[in-house]
């Protein structure tokens, strides 16, 4: 396709002048001629232009892609000719990304490799693809550009947010894991499996001295423990109507699923198994506990397409299912909701027996509108219904979360952006105290 430059239709313009002599003496020729000049010229230089065959194009990008984040992808282009090619890039992602830059110009030289990269952020989960990349390639003159398609189709998948997995593994490593919210208690002497025999320190409980090491060594000395592996954690997602809700424009089921990802990567980190159940009407998915980070991606493989159902769940049967596959005594961590004191009983109709075996704890996903409103302040009858509306659900939570409580059953009611690190954070107390 030979696209016209700006060169061009300024060297048109400059004809019409030419028209204006031509009108006057009656021969309209001149101006024809030099209009057909230039669009010869124009078509001539497309011709001379280096060949498109020259080039080589590749895109670079995670496996898949994380949803809500910046996702980095890399166009590199090689040179297989003998000059270089000038050119302007367009990159095509799925519609519905939001990509960061779309345009690069571009030199390619001879064996000389160029890269452009730029960032899209998805915002839902699933299959798409790229739609190829074009090329507006300058030609001699600056008369015309050739554009040219790249036949680059790509399939590309979106999941949850993957990346903030590799966040949270740098920060750990680093001890910094608190500049994400997750705290940590560095106390030492936690846990059950004896690791080594140290020497006593000030605060220590002098119930963990070895009176034969002490001995021995003339000074006291206490056993040291680490934290147990091998431990158990259930992560339950209901997918039913109860998660059909939005915060934020993004289904609560999504915020689930980040904070699940965060958790499960935490637990494999740690040494612990990591099982999943995910129910609607019926159980729809089971994978056993396992331990490992093969693990992580077969959890990753089976939730990244998930999509809450209008339909009823029926967490009796879920839990039944669950009770008859896995005796261990393991965390269990269940993602529903419940926004009042009936929901609630229903749900601890079905898993209040869970929590004679299990160390059980609901995590729901909190609106932080609901608060927003009841901070407003009042100046219209609209303020006023929409504060009462607030209060009437905000009093309706919390009895249900007492409710919950009073059973045995732990329960966290957070707001998105906080829900992961609140999850980890309450994994790590339980590994820290024991409590499985």
């Amino acid at each position: 396709m030979i696209v016209p430059t700006k060169r061009f239709w300024l060297l048109v313009a400059l004809g019409i002048p030419l028209a204006a002599v031509g009108a006057s003496v009656g021969s309209p020729a001149i101006v024809i001629a030099y209009d057909v000049l230039l669009v010869v010229a124009a078509y001539v230089t497309t011709r001379l232009a280096p060949p498109v065959s020259n080039l080589r194009l590749t895109r670079r990008f995670d496996p898949v892609l994380s949803v809500r984040a910046a996702n980095k992808i890399t166009v590199e282009l090689e040179n297989d000719g003998v000059e270089p090619i000038v050119a302007t890039l367009r990159d095509e992602p799925p519609p519905r990304f939001l990509a960061s830059q779309k345009e690069f110009p571009v030199r390619v030289e001879p064996e000389r490799p160029v890269e452009v990269t730029y960032t899209v952020t998805p915002f839902e989960r699933g299959s798409d693809a790229f739609r190829g990349t074009y090329l507006r390639i300058e030609c001699p003159l600056g008369l015309a550009t050739k554009q040219v398609r790249l036949a680059t189709e790509e399939p590309v998948r979106v999941y949850p947010n993957v990346l903030a997995l590799k966040e949270f593994d740098l920060l750990k490593q680093q001890g910094r894991l608190r500049e994400i919210g997750i705290r940590q208690t560095r106390s030492r002497g936690l846990g059950t499996e004896f690791e080594s025999l140290r020497d006593y320190a000030e605060g220590d409980d002098y119930r963990k001295i070895d009176h034969k090491a002490s001995a021995r060594r003339g000074k006291l000395v206490v056993r040291q423990y680490e934290q147990e592996r091998n431990q158990s954690i259930i992560l339950v997602i209901d997918i039913g109507r109860h998660m059909l809700s939005e915060v934020d424009g993004v289904r609560k089921l999504d915020h689930v699923l980040d904070a699940l990802l965060m958790l499960t990567n935490a637990a494999a980190l740690a040494g612990d198994m990591v099982g999943l159940l995910v129910y609607a009407d019926t159980v729809r998915r089971y994978i056993p506990p396992r331990k490992g980070r093969a693990q992580v991606g077969a959890i990753i493989e089976a939730i990244h397409d998930l999509i809450a159902e209008p339909v009823e769940s029926d967490p009796i049967a879920a839990f039944a299912y669950l009770a008859s596959h896995w005796k261990r005594r393991s965390l269990l961590v269940t993602f529903t909701d419940y926004e009042d004191p009936d929901r609630a009983r229903d749900l601890l109709t079905a898993f209040g027996p869970m929590a004679r075996r299990h160390l059980t704890l609901i995590a729901r996903v909190q609106d932080p509108r609901v608060g927003e409103v009841l901070a407003t302040r009042v100046e219209t009858v609209r303020d006023m219904y929409a504060k009462a509306a607030a209060t009437m659900l905000m009093e309706d939570r919390q009895k249900a979360t007492s409710l919950v409580n009073e059973s045995g059953v732990h329960s966290l009611d957070s707001e998105p952006q906080d829900l992961a690190a609140r999850l980890v954070t309450y994994y790590f107390m339980v590994k820290e105290r024991s409590l499985l």
